[in-house]
């Protein structure tokens, strides 16, 4: 097992802290939370939104439908791990309970296209843009080579910047989509503070060796950079194109 390395390693008061790490996360993202803040801002501004939201919709399905796979993997991670390994127990039984909550919102997505006017088998043929890769591809590697507890840095960031309610009503009466077309974003709205509680409880529970801690802190960060680009490039696309066919 290799330690990390680089500034987030090294930052003082962050990675020698002896905090549980699901409240350590918490600050952590807190401070970096305006990262997400101004690219969601950027992507919901007023302008051509109809078009934004459609491309949203297209690219939050090729990231939401790596979740459960994801999850799956880093499970099996776990019966593998090594029994004095003291985050693989608590990660298996958080995951154990999590994976079947998060099954099927990619078909929510499908049917959320579909009611918002756009064609899923035509768009999803497309290849996924780089900007997902990059966000979802780094967990694969983490989970294989490092420790699969590095995904729940991942899991935390998604959890605790679900959508608030009140965007729901506003994105309607912008775009003028009717409101089967927003269904995920109301229910991820409604259950993910109950989930944003449960990975950073799992977090906390987990008592990692301190490598693995500043995996997942990496992870979290990375999550943050690498959605900010998703958001920033589906604002840039559809500058350009009008975003996806009608």
């Amino acid at each position: 097992m290799t330690t990390p390395s680089g500034p987030l390693a090294a930052a003082p008061g962050v990675c020698h802290t002896r905090a549980p790490l699901g409240a350590e996360l918490r600050t952590v993202l807190a401070l970096v939370a305006p990262v997400l803040h101004h690219s969601a801002a950027r992507l919901w501004q007023p302008q051509d939104l109809r078009a934004r939201y459609l491309r949203y919709l297209v690219t939050m399905h090729t990231v939401i439908r790596a979740s459960v796979p994801l999850m799956e993997r880093a499970r099996a991670a776990c019966r593998d791990a090594p029994a004095t390994d003291p985050a693989a127990g608590p990660l298996y039984r958080y995951l154990t309970a999590h994976i079947p909550r998060e099954r099927h919102h990619d078909t929510w997505l499908l049917r959320d296209m579909e009611a918002a006017g756009l064609h899923p088998g035509h768009e999803l043929a497309r290849p996924p843009s780089p900007e997902v890769a990059r966000l979802v591809g780094a967990q694969y590697y983490w989970i294989d080579h490092f420790h699969p507890l590095s995904l729940l840095g991942y899991v935390a960031v998604l959890e605790l910047n679900a959508p608030a309610p009140s965007l729901i009503p506003l994105l309607a009466a912008r775009t003028g989509l009717p409101p089967a077309a927003f269904d995920t974003l109301r229910l991820h709205a409604e259950i993910d503070d109950g989930h944003s509680t449960a990975v950073l409880g799992a977090l906390d529970e987990s008592a990692p060796a301190p490598q693995v801690r500043a995996a997942v802190r990496l992870s979290a960060l990375h999550t943050v950079t690498a959605l900010a680009d998703v958001l920033n490039s589906l604002a840039d696309l559809t500058d350009r194109t009008g975003g996806p066919a009608e």
